[in-house]
């Protein structure tokens, strides 16, 4: 590493973050304070006895401290228990010039981040240095999107951008009415969440909300399904049989992706609307039906208008209150509560409870086009939990798809083994990745598929080809 290339962390001036460093020898304090300085964008704070530096550390919560083991009151192991309990998101080093193994071990086993030798080589303390200021920014930036998620949870939806925030108003208006609601957007952008949320606080919500997903109906059992049907109305009709209709009359019924319905079935529905009935096959007279209708749309209703494809009446029937759900672009600024929202769940589903999200990595899914919006996003989190090795989540493991790097950082190539475990690293991924995915999640499923046992398959999740 170049020890002359400084790394920032935060701003310049006060808002640096914080090294303390502890040692009883003045004279090396500073000379620490100086190597530290030249190769980290950092302030320092140092301190030749103990009691000080925890009295310190208290107040000011520094990101990383770097102490001595052997001091004139108290040693660095009771440094290290006091900083855990006043600072626990501070990072600590240890370094002594009696060190042991066994020593080294015991510092590690009770939560120091690392312990160096003396005489030390100066890249190597500013690395140690660098990588505990990450792990501080890693630590504090988790806590604070934990924060957040608990502040900008309203409900069903997790975010606190404007337009989200804009959905969320209108839903809490309209929601004790029975007006008809038109939800717009995008796939994946949770226009099924805006309905849910609409039926949980309305006077119906005691009943279960009808959904109805259109285009996976075909046209010709769709009818049956949505009026009912009765006894001899049709070859194979034995019984009566309530439609959907019927079925949610004193509740909510979601038309999820109307715009996908036949012109014939655009008549009928109209009729719902407006006469608040339904006529069943073979029924001789109209059912009077208590619903209210939600409808779905990722398309462009007023273009199908145009083209003789969607009937305008039925359009300004539904359109009474329109909800437009906006794509994940529009709402960039949540992309990190989302994100921590699904590492909870998932991590909690499979057991990962301990994963975290690396700085990069929340910069990756920032930067990330999502054409999927947020249903893309949480398919994105919950292969990365399945998938993940360590305990902390990287860009590449939100980016399966890229080819693994066979070049070391100075642009030469990886020795033959190094590379040759790269790609079997990639391989594994990739083949876990696919047999959970046929398994549909199902981890003992997936083990099946592959001919393993479920504790091969979940060390290949876990630990990737050794």
């Amino acid at each position: 590493m170049n020890s002359n290339k400084k790394r920032a962390f935060k701003k310049e001036g006060a808002d640096q973050p914080l090294v303390v460093i502890i040692d009883d020898d003045q004279d090396f304090a500073r000379l620490l304070e100086r190597v530290i300085k030249r190769g980290v964008s950092c302030r320092t704070k140092a301190f030749t006895d103990g009691r000080s530096a925890i009295g310190f550390i208290k107040r000011e919560a520094p990101e990383v401290v770097v102490t001595d083991v052997r001091l004139p009151d108290i040693d660095g192991f009771a440094i290290l228990e006091a900083t855990k309990k006043s600072s626990p998101l501070s990072t600590i080093i240890l370094i002594t010039g009696y060190g042991t193994i066994e020593m080294a071990v015991e510092a590690l086993k009770q939560g120091a981040y690392d312990f160096i030798p003396k005489p030390f080589d100066n890249d190597r303390v500013i690395h140690a240095v660098e990588k505990a200021l990450e792990r501080t920014h890693l630590l504090r930036e988790n806590v604070h999107l934990k924060s957040c998620l608990r502040s900008f949870s309203q409900g069903d939806f997790i975010g606190r951008s404007p337009r989200l925030r804009r959905v969320i108003s209108l839903i809490e208006k309209i929601a004790p009415t029975d007006v008809t609601v038109l939800i717009r957007g995008e796939s994946g952008t949770g226009k099924e969440l805006a309905a849910r949320a609409i039926h949980r606080l309305s006077p119906r919500a005691e009943r279960d909300l009808i959904v109805v997903n259109c285009p996976a109906v075909p046209e010709h059992i769709l009818e049956s399904e949505l009026f009912g049907y009765r006894k001899g109305a049709f070859t194979g009709a034995t019984r009566d049989k309530k439609g959907l209709f019927e079925m949610a009359h004193g509740s909510t019924i979601l038309l999820d992706e109307i715009g996908d319905i036949s012109p014939t079935l655009q008549t009928k529905l109209l009729r719902v609307l407006q006469e608040k009935e339904i006529h069943p096959l073979g029924a001789t007279k109209p059912i009077k039906v208590d619903v209210r209708v939600l409808a779905s749309t990722n398309q462009d209703l007023e273009a199908k208008i145009k083209q003789g494809l969607f009937r305008e009446d039925l359009f300004y029937r539904l359109n009474v209150v329109t909800i437009q759900m906006p794509s994940l672009a529009e709402i960039s600024e949540d992309i990190p509560l989302l994100a921590r929202h699904f590492l909870e769940i998932f991590g909690r589903e499979y057991g990962r409870e301990e994963l975290e999200f690396s700085p990069e990595a929340l910069k990756y899914l920032l930067s990330r086009p999502w054409p999927g919006n947020v249903r893309e996003l949480q398919n994105v989190i919950r292969r990365a939990v399945l998938l993940t090795q360590a305990n902390v989540i990287t860009p590449a493991d939100l980016d399966p798809e890229s080819e693994p790097p066979l070049e070391d950082q100075a642009g030469g190539l990886l020795p033959y083994h190094e590379a040759k475990a790269r790609v079997m690293e990639r391989f594994v991924r990739d083949y876990v990745r696919q047999a959970l995915e046929l398994a549909g999640g199902n981890v003992s499923k997936a083990a099946r598929l592959a001919g393993l046992r479920r504790q091969v398959f979940q060390r290949l999740m876990r630990q990737g080809a050794t």
